[in-house]
């Protein structure tokens, strides 16, 4: 697969996990009063709200045209949900910061 055929693609999981997971997460430990959760609580409510996209993929058809786009999709799923619960991903790191400290 060519990278132009990704770019979309790629920018989408680049902006989801901080973007949906981060972004519900916050809301949920704001609804719940937990003002300083952990790095590993925050991590894991982000991987759990990120997790409501993996099935994502299955918007696309199951035809050849289509198959070299769900398999890229469904490894960065993977990907993302392993750099968020390992800390590396950066923008989460910054978000957990951010609500612990301004929460």
């Amino acid at each position: 697969m060519r990278n132009d055929e990704r770019f979309e693609i790629e920018r989408a999981y680049d902006l989801l996990p901080h973007v949906i997971g981060a972004s519900w997460a916050c809301v949920w430990f704001r609804l719940n009063r937990i003002k300083k959760p952990t790095i590993e609580e925050f991590r894991q409510k982000v991987a759990e709200y990120f997790a409501m996209i993996e099935k994502l993929d299955e918007i696309y058809p199951d035809n050849g045209s289509f198959s070299e786009i769900k398999k890229y999709m469904k490894n960065r799923y993977k990907e993302e949900i392993e750099r968020i619960l390992i800390g590396k991903n950066p923008e989460i790191e910054k978000r957990h910061s951010r609500y612990v400290d301004y929460g």
